[in-house]
This record gives C-alpha cells, structure tokens and sequence, in this order.
C-alpha cells in the first residue's frame, strides 16, 4: 500500500530521472507540501524548484502530466491532465487545470522543464497528492462512553478559573459525571479475505486520540488533532497505512482518547474550564481492494470501550497512569472483549469536520538528565539541561501498587525544589507501577513548559532501599510542530548567537496546535506574537501550512460584530481589553499580507479579505473623529513601573496606528484583488486615520509624538505615518533618546518590531547593534547572563512568570533582514526576485545565514579580515537578486576569482556597490 507506492514511485523516478549536471525539477510539492494525503482544494496548486550546478539559470517553459496510476506515468499516458508545453517561467503555485478530481482519490504527477537556452530537462520523479474526501464519502458517526447531554459538562466560555476559589472549582467538577472526564479505550474487529490495494484511514479523536492498529502505533503525532474552536471547525488526520498493517484475516482497531482543550475540566491547576463535550471519535477506514471492490470500516455502536489505564489527563494538570489496568492485547486480534460495554452513539461536535492540512505536533527531541541532586534523603531533581515543552519518560522498577510522582518546573525555589508558583500549579504525573521487570512510560495526553523534574521516595539507579521503587532512567521529550526549520543564523557576536537560541528555543516550545504564549500556564494562541515575530518566524521555519490554521482560527473566532479576539481559538473569554485590543486582533490583516510577501501567495487574502474588511470597519465603529483609545497598548514596555498595560507611550497612539495599519494593508489587498470600489474606499480611510493620527499626537514644534518615546517616534516611522519633510527629525529623535538611555530600549511587546525595524530601515543599524550588544537589562544579553535555555516574558527574569516566551523576539527579523541582508522585493513577492544587502556593523567580523525560499535556498555570509572582506551568496535557480554591498567599488573587486568589470546591470559609487545576478553561487572579494 502506501509503503509498495512509495517504492514504485522511486522505481520510475530511478529509470527516468538523471541530472547529468543538467537543469532538473526538483522537490515537487502540492498545496505546498510534498505528497500530501489530503488536500482540500478541488484543483490543486503544484510547484517545483529547479536545480542546476551552472549559474545564470531560468526556466522559460514547463510540461506537467498528471495521472490515476504511477505506472501510467511511465509511458506518459496522463489521464486527467496533459498540460503540454507552455511557455512560462512560473515554477510555484500553478494551479491544476485538468479533468475533475474526485474526492478520496489518489493522483501521480511529473514535470518537465525547459531552461533559459531552450534545453529541456528529463522528467521529474514521480510525486501524488489524494484529494480529501467529501462529507458524503465520510458519512461522520461519534461514539464514545457517554453522550452529552448525560455528561453534565459546564456549557459557556466566562469560566476563568485561575481567579475561582478552590471550592468554586471543586463543585463545578462535582457537578459533573466522572465517565465524561475519563480517557477510554476503543476497539473494532474486522476481517479482511481479499489482496489490498490500499487503505486510507481518516480519523478524529477529541480531545486527542492515539490509534493503534494490530497493536502497532500508526503515524508519529503527538496531541491530535490540532486545537480548533469545536464549535467552528473540527480537524480530522489521514494515514495512508502500510503494506504490513493489515493482516489477512482477523484486525483489530484500537483507539485510546484524552480531553484536550475539547473537554477542559479537571482538577489540580487550569487556567479556564471549557468543554464541548466528553470525549469522542470519529473514524472512517476505506480499504480499495485489488479486484476493484471497496469496504469502509467505520465507527458505529458496534465498536466497544472501556476504561483506559488513564485515569486522569488534563491539558493543565497533568496526566495519571495505573499500569496494573493494561489489558494485554486489547488493540489486537483474539483478545477477549467480553466484558467490555458497546459504544455509544454520541452528538457530533458543531464544527465543520475539515482535513488537517496543518503539520502535526511531535516529539522532535530527547534530553538526557545534566545535573541530578540529592536534596533530601530519596528525593532528586534532575536538571534536564534545556527548557522546552514536553512531557518525561521513565523506565522503572519496583512492586505492584508503588506510585512516583514526577513534579516538573522551569526554576527551582531557593531550597532546590521544583518551583510551579508562576507557571501554574499544581502539575504533575503519577505512574503505578504493576510490579513486572523494569516497566516504561510517558504521558500521552498532557504537556508542561520545564526543565527540571523533582521525583520523592525513590532509588536511583540502584535499588538501596528496597521499601522504594527504583528509577532507572529518564528522560526529557521536546514536543513542538513539524513544519520544519527553514533558516539558519550564525555571526562572531556570541550574544547575537546566544540570543538566537533562546529565542528559538522558546518558538518551538510554543509551536503546538497554536502558538501559545507559555508551555504551562496559559498555552492560549495570542495572536500578537504571530504578527510582530512574522518575519522572523518564516526565515526560521517553513510556516506555509502553518500560518493558514492561524487563519482559520481567527476566523472562526471573528465576532457577527466583527471584532477578532485577542486569543484564538476563543476558549475563554477574558472581557475588555484581554478581548479586544488592536494590537492584537490586527493580526488578521497583517499575517495574509505578509504571508503574500514571503511566499507570493494572495490565497488568504482572497480567502479571509471578508475578515479583514469585517475588522476594519469594526475599528471604524470604535473609534471618534478616527481615533481609537482602547487597548492593552505597547504590552511590558521597559521601564521602572510594572510590567503590563502600556505606561511609556499613550494606548490611543498604540490603538490608532494599528487601525491605521490595518486600513491601509486592507486597502492594497483590495487593489491586489482588483476590488476597486473597496480599494478606493479605504484608501481614503486610511489617509483619514493618518490625518487624524498626526493631528492628535504630532508636535510640529518638537517634531516628537505622543510621550516623546521611542514607541511613540518607531511607530508613525515604521507604519509610514509621519510626513516625509519630518522622518528625518522624528528618527533623529528617536536615535538621541535611545543614546542619552545608554543606547537601551523602553519598547515592549508591541513596540520592539517597530523600534528594531525603524532602526534597522532607516540607517541606524549601528545605533540598533549598540541597543542590543550588551549583558544588561533590558536585553537579550541579561537573560544570556542570567543562565536561561530559552527567553523569558519580561527583560529581566526575576520579575516575570513564565520563563518560556518567545514574544521579545523581534530581533530575528534583524538578524537576517539586516545582518545578512536577506530582503523579499514586494514587487516580486515570494523571492522571485529580492535584495541582498547585508549591514557591516559594530565588530562584527562574520555573518552566515541561509533562508529557503519556495525557489530554493538562499544564501548570504561575509567575512570582513583585516586586509579583505568575502561575501559568499547564493541565488536559487529561476530567481534573482539585487545586491548592494557596503564596500568601495573604487577597490579592486573580485567576482569568483575574476576581476570586475563594470556591466550595464551592474551600478556602483564610491560607498557601495550595487548590482543584479542572476541565479548561481558567487564569491565577492574586495580589499578594504
């Protein structure tokens, strides 16, 4: 099945693809990723990269067949589409224009290329994409244990129950039936008597779910599906099983489900109470047999549960296991079931069922224990060496009934145990141990923003008390998206370095179903940080599947009135400016556009531009005169006070501009889309904001705004609402309050982007490599000082709570923006064609970063000697790029090995040189 196509499809890419030095297509994808088993889109989208060892390479022309079967292909027998040969340089995001496809199919494609000297290539391999089945095809049934309406589940999301008291808490789960918070087991025995052709498996278990079939695990997710608002929209999985899965006679299914944030209501430590409902599945199983006949196995009342040795799992609280309730074999064939209830046929969730087109969550690494300490006799902490988000693994050995407990943390308090005080407490994972040789467990349901674990009444490694079970190993799994890293950063500033890490560290410990704002205490998707981190977000991962969940989620989460929350999905509903504030909800015009920016993709704007006009026009119905004077403003900004609401810079100033921006990127979304009447409309809008901004907060005399902060000035600079004939004199007063600050920011969340940025474009990046160079507070390099894995909430780490948010990271978009002069062209969105330029500033003596582009890799480094300075670029075959580099064209220069000389596409000056390649890879030497 999926493994014997697999092998076919290299089989026939072996026979017809050999490069030969010669120019190749490469690295197909549909919808943006390569061979995906569920694609929602009636006609596709598919797109290339083109390979070639020589320089100065283009495509000019391309050939796709697509057909039912790979071995249709080989004798190029293409049955849905033969697009023959057309004469385009377009290599990404080609729309399928052939015959119908039908849903739950299977289809093969190849391509072919032509290059700039009318050469053409050989075939591509041979990829396939499946169309995701139409509801009538997965005809959905839930089951469970218990339905709905039995389960008396709190029903409503202005249940905050971090401010409840302990009794509120208590009588509300009280309230509840036990079996609807209770993770259960499900299984289906079923027959297969004929040869299999193949076996698609579509799946959703909520809150999460792990399916087994004959007892072997399928797919490597962690908490599927991802996090939807149930009531808008429901995510199913696809699996294209193995050749081996099935078995020739008797199979067994087997499902085990935990709550999630679809049923959250547990006790111990939870930030809210929401349940949509006690858990539930819904599968569908399509097995096409080799004679052409076809069965689907599905849920229905003739499945069976019961309980699974989970018997607590909360997404806040922590997860329980008591291994004496295994049942041996129970997600195998021949197991004994007898005693087991029938399923219930239970109320389907709200939501739309939807194909997950999003990449899964996994566990991506495993740490082993750095440090371990004795702080009391049989109690250990075991420093795990690296923050992140996860849950352990234990191996142990001891009798049948003994308990360990692992409590796990981010800090240590002063007497050197866990500390849970700001990240949410209590949280833990109990395991029961059944007393059979050494025994192996990790929690399925349920993960924790941590570094340390801290383990009482245990043996480690030995058994010196045999009262005592004994822990024999453990370890640390980092759990985060598997969308895939798509940048790398490195320069001869170990602070910058450092600072990378952290950062970095802290996206992937919140890159799950959302990108949460902390691993622990909240994990609520808000929406600021996927705005104000975007760029540096894409440069370091692949965030096209990604970022069109985000989407959704705002979608779904968009009020009748238009407002979009802070937080999405809506969970809970925090009221004021916890729910409505601009900074935050702008989120759902600015990431569309950027999205189209960085990888020339205008599908979500023409997809979700309802929303965004939807937004704007609330913002319209906020405001006075145009002015907006709500909101949380500038979040954290630096200073003496408290960290929280906006104290530097005024909130109507922070509120304004945000409508300002929104308005605007609205108005040239509409002029993309050719809706000339909206277009009109709210460009005038837009330039009504910007007079109404400028009069409100401009003093034409001191030529400051608002307060005079640097938020204040960064803002109108970056968002273009100052006037041209005073940018000079706003920057310049903004550069001289950083300097008389000992070059240090007063920015918060919000503010740091659009200080950073307004630097960075505006020739003062040595003022912004000063501002960030250092090892004091506030600062990247404090918290490098301060021993910290990841990057904290506030500057300084003492004061804040969570020591795992990646919000202050704005500085990424520097780094390769500026420092390696990585710049998209919006002209030529995608990289199709784009800047390099990178900045020599402070000491810095080397620069290295890499970005891939949907067109390849791209590649900028320097190096600056004391006699030379080397710039090593690479620019990916069917693009190009305009290079302005900071030397003296008036040196002698060498472009690989060759001395210069000047083209007509080729300009310079005394203080720089700027010139266009084509693609290729280049060495630029110059004397200094």
């Amino acid at each position: 099945m999926n493994l014997l196509k697999n092998i076919l499809l290299a089989f026939i890419f072996s026979l017809g693809f050999n490069s030969n030095g010669q120019t190749a297509a490469t690295d197909l994808i549909c919808e943006f990723k390569k061979n995906p088993v569920a694609v929602a889109n009636a006609n596709p989208r598919l797109g290339w990269k083109i390979f070639s060892e020589k320089n100065d390479v283009s495509q000019t022309a391309y050939h796709i067949l697509v057909a039912s079967t790979p071995q249709k292909l080989t004798v190029e027998d293409a049955d849905f589409w033969n697009s023959s040969k057309i004469n385009s340089d377009q290599s990404q995001l080609i729309f399928y224009s052939g015959k119908p496809l039908k849903p739950g199919s299977n289809y093969y494609w190849k391509v072919k290329v032509w290059d700039q000297d009318k050469k053409g290539s050989q075939w591509s391999e041979v990829n396939s994409f499946r169309i995701a089945p139409d509801e009538k095809q997965l005809q959905p049934v839930w089951i469970g244990a218990i339905t709905k309406e039995d389960s008396h589940l709190p029903e409503g999301r202005n249940f905050h129950t971090a401010t409840y008291r302990k009794e509120k808490k208590e009588a509300m789960i009280a309230a509840t039936d036990s079996l609807a918070r209770r993770s259960i087991m499900l299984r289906k025995v079923f027959k297969v008597s004929k040869k299999i052709t193949e076996a698609v498996v579509y799946i959703s278990g909520l809150g999460h779910y792990e399916l087994t079939i004959n007892g072997s695990k399928i797919g490597t997710s962690a908490f599927a599906p991802l996090w939807t608002d149930y009531d808008k929209s429901v995510n199913y999985n696809s699996y294209e099983l193995d050749s081996d899965a099935l078995n020739k006679g008797e199979n067994a299914i087997g499902v085990v489900l935990g709550n999630g944030m679809y049923n959250m209501i547990a006790e111990r430590y939870s930030k809210f109470f929401v349940s949509f409902g006690p858990p539930t599945l819904f599968f569908n199983m399509k097995i096409t047999y080799s004679d052409g006949t076809s069965e689907v196995i599905k849920s229905d009342s003739s499945w069976k549960y019961d309980k699974s040795p989970i018997s607590f799992n909360s997404i806040f609280g922590g997860e329980d296991y008591d291994a004496n309730l295994e049942q041996p074999g129970w997600d195998q064939p021949n197991f004994n079931a007898e005693n087991w209830k029938d399923a219930i046929i239970q109320e389907a969730p709200k939501g739309k069922l939807q194909a997950q087109v999003t990449p899964p969550v996994i566990i991506q690494k495993e740490f082993s224990v750095k440090e371990v300490n004795e702080i009391e006799p049989n109690t250990f902490v075991f420093n795990m060496g690296q923050n992140l988000s996860g849950f352990p693994t234990i191996q142990v050995k001891g009798k049948k009934g003994q308990k360990i407990r692992l409590w796990v943390g981010e800090g240590l308090n002063e007497d050197g145990r866990i500390r849970q005080g700001r990240s949410g407490k209590p949280y833990y994972f109990d395991y029961t141990l059944k007393g059979n040789g050494i025994e192996e467990w990790q929690p399925r349901f349920s993960y924790y923003g941590y570094q340390y674990i801290e383990i009482e009444q245990i043996n480690y490694k030995e058994a010196v008390d045999a009262k005592l079970p004994t822990l024999l190993n453990i370890t640390s799994n980092f759990i985060y998206n598997d969308s895939g890293e798509s940048g790398f950063f490195e320069s001869s500033n170990p602070i910058f370095n450092k600072a990378h890490e952290l950062i970095n560290n802290a996206i992937k410990s919140n890159f799950q179903a959302v990108l949460t704002d902390c691993p622990h205490r909240e994990k609520l998707g808000w929406l600021e940080e996927a705005h104000l981190n975007g760029p540096g977000l894409i440069f370091n991962y692949n965030m096209q599947k990604y970022i069109p969940g985000i989407m959704q989620n705002i979608k779904d989460a968009q009020r009748e009135n238009g407002l979009i929350p802070n937080i999405a999905p809506e969970y809970v509903i925090f009221g004021g400016d916890f729910t409505d504030s601009p900074e935050w909800g702008v989120t759902g015009i600015v990431l569309p556009w950027m999205y189209y920016e960085y990888y020339g993709d205008s599908s979500l704007l023409e997809k979700y531009y309802p929303v965004m006009k939807k937004y704007v026009d609330y913002l319209t119905s906020k405001s006075e005169n145009h002015i907006l004077s709500y909101g949380l403003g500038d979040w954290y900004d630096y200073g003496d006070h408290a960290a929280g609401y906006s104290k530097n810079s005024p909130i109507a100033l922070s509120a304004t501009s945000h409508y300002y921006f929104g308005a605007d990127l609205l108005a040239k979304a509409a002029k993309l889309l050719n809706k000339e009447e909206d277009s009109q409309t709210y460009e005038k809008l837009s330039n009504t904001i910007k007079k109404a901004f400028n009069t409100e907060f401009f003093n034409s005399e001191t030529k400051q705004y608002g307060t005079s902060s640097q938020f204040s000035n960064a803002v109108p600079v970056f968002m273009d609402i100052v006037e041209p004939e005073y940018k000079a004199e706003v920057m310049q007063n903004l550069v001289d309050d950083i300097k008389a600050r000992g070059y240090r920011l007063t920015t918060g969340d919000v503010g740091n982007r659009y200080l950073f940025q307004a630097l960075a474009r505006n020739g003062e990046n040595e003022t912004m490599y000063k501002m960030n160079n250092h090892y004091d507070t506030p600062g990247y390099g404090f918290q490098i000082k301060f021993g910290l894995t990841t990057l904290t909430e506030q500057w300084d780490p003492r004061k804040g709570n969570s020591w795992n948010h990646f919000m202050m990271g704005q500085i990424e978009e520097w780094f390769y923006r500026s420092l390696a002069g990585i710049v998209p062209d919006p002209e030529y969105p995608g990289f199709k064609h784009f800047f390099i330029q990178p900045e020599l500033v402070g000491d810095l003596n080397f620069v290295k970063a890499s970005y891939n582009s949907i067109y390849g890799t791209i590649i900028s480094e320097w190096e600056k000697s004391e006699k030379t300075t080397t710039f090593k670029l690479e620019i990916p075959a069917n693009t190009s790029a305009r290079v302005k580099l900071p030397i003296d064209s008036t040196n002698k220069i060498l472009i690989n090995g060759k001395p210069y000389k000047r083209q007509s596409r080729m300009e310079s000056n005394s203080k720089s040189f700027n010139f266009k390649l084509a693609s290729g890879k280049y060495i630029i030497t110059t004397s200094n």
